[in-house]
C-alpha cells in the first residue's frame, strides 16, 4: 500500500499511464526494454512518486505509479517521455530518431484493483499476442468512460 502524509492529510493515488511509440511503430526490443524500465524508474523514483509496475510492447508501455497529490500528472509524464526518449536516443538503440506520440492515457484504480492491474502489465507480451493495442486502448476508453474522437486511432496521427 503506497499512502503519502501531506500536512495531516492522507492521501493514495494510483495511476495507469499509456503511452505509444510515435506512429506506433514498433521500435522498443526486448534486447534493451528492461534497460529502458529502469532508466524510467529511476525518473519517476526521482520526482518522488512510487513505480509500481512497468511493461509493454513494441509500440508502447503501461506504468503503474503510486502518485503524491503535490505532483503534477502532466508534468511527469513530460519529463518521463522526454527523458526517456533521449535515452533510447542517446544509446543508440535504434538507427533513427525516437519519439513517443504527444498524448498519453492516464487511468486511475482503488486499492482493491492494484493487483489485478499489476498482473495486467506484467502480461503485456501475452495480452497483445491477441489484441491490438487500438482495441486495448479503445477498451481502456469504454471502461473509464471517456469520450474520444476516432481520427486519433489513425496510425501516424498525432493527437
Amino acid at each position: 500500500m503506497y499512502i503519502c502524509f501531506v500536512a495531516d492529510s492522507f492521501s493514495q493515488i494510483y495511476i495507469q499511464l499509456v503511452f505509444v511509440v510515435r506512429g506506433r511503430e514498433k521500435l522498443i526490443r526486448e534486447a534493451w526494454e528492461e534497460e529502458l524500465f529502469k532508466y524510467i524508474s529511476g525518473i519517476i523514483t526521482a520526482k518522488g512518486q512510487k513505480l509500481i509496475a512497468i511493461n509493454g510492447v513494441e509500440d508502447h508501455i503501461h506504468i503503474l505509479i503510486g502518485m503524491k497529490p503535490s505532483c503534477r500528472l502532466s508534468d511527469l509524464v513530460k519529463e518521463v517521455k522526454f527523458s526517456s526518449g533521449g535515452f533510447i536516443n542517446d544509446k543508440q538503440f535504434i538507427k533513427k530518431q525516437f519519439r513517443w506520440q504527444e498524448g498519453y492515457g492516464a487511468f486511475s484504480y482503488s486499492q482493491s484493483a492494484i493487483k489485478n492491474v499489476i498482473n495486467y502489465i506484467q502480461n503485456q507480451k501475452e495480452h497483445h499476442r491477441k489484441t491490438t493495442f487500438e482495441e486495448e486502448y479503445r477498451d481502456f476508453l469504454r471502461k473509464f468512460d471517456i469520450e474520444y474522437q476516432e481520427k486519433y486511432f489513425n496510425k501516424g496521427l498525432d493527437s
